[in-house]
């Protein structure tokens, strides 16, 4: 736990943080019963868990905006954990989502990208952890789809093959990563996990945060908490326990 001095009053408390950078998958993660809510409560006290989700983005503007999220100046130091989680919109068929489609090889070279950064700011690859896209459900995406006046957009085994993709970023990288798009098909019926086909159900949800954290889990349960347990607060001398 970094401290920093302020004066007589004491030192201020930089709590530890989580950064979830992606996409619509990570913005929404703090929903009722989300991913990202469910690390957040395990962590309280312990660690400031910053969603970064932007519902749309592919690789290739995430990583022009990385370093306005996290730099040596802005936090790279108390950052214990960073998820990098796109692919679902890169992996948009390109003659019918040309907005948000990026080639695979960019896309494994955006990613490389923003695994280096993090490097260069002092966020080592043990801190890093890649997160596939989750299976598409094409009969259930293609009518949000239709209901927009659009055509099916993306395609299950293609967004296999940018899972693929980041799975061996991870591997070159030296980096941990979260094959959803595999693991979540394991079962044969995914789409319980799915709440439109694409973006993750309550299921789904409770599925990837069991998953995280158990990659999580190493080197963030032995966090302490921050501040003392109410009762082991001298009341007649807080200060002693408190500053």
């Amino acid at each position: 736990m970094a401290l920093v001095e302020v004066g007589a009053r004491g030192r201020l408390l930089l709590w530890p943080r989580v950064v979830l950078f992606g996409d619509s998958i990570t913005e929404f993660s703090f929903q009722e019963n989300g991913w990202g809510a469910s690390l957040a409560e395990r962590l309280v006290r312990k660690c400031d868990v910053v969603n970064r989700g932007l519902s749309g983005y592919n690789t290739r503007w995430a990583k022009l905006i990385l370093p306005r999220l996290i730099s040596k100046s802005t936090g790279a130091e108390s950052t214990v954990a960073v998820t990098i989680f796109f692919g679902a919109n890169d992996s948009a068929l390109k003659d019918l989502n040309p907005k948000q489609h990026v080639p695979l090889e960019e896309y494994a070279a955006n990613l490389k990208s923003m695994i280096q950064y993090l490097k260069s700011v002092d966020i080592s690859e043990d801190r890093i952890i890649l997160i596939t896209p989750p299976p598409l459900q094409e009969s259930v995406w293609e009518k949000e789809c239709l209901a927009k006046g659009d055509k099916l957009n993306r395609r299950n085994a293609t967004t296999g093959e940018y899972a693929q993709a980041c799975v061996q970023v991870a591997r070159d990288c030296g980096t941990d990563v979260l094959d959803l798009w595999t693991l979540m098909q394991k079962n044969q019926d995914f789409s319980s996990y799915l709440s439109d086909g694409l973006h993750l159900s309550a299921e789904g949800n409770s599925f990837l945060a069991a998953q995280l954290w158990s990659r999580l889990e190493k080197n963030l349960s032995a966090l302490p908490s921050l501040l003392p347990y109410w009762r082991d607060v001298d009341h007649t001398n807080p200060e002693a326990s408190l500053l």
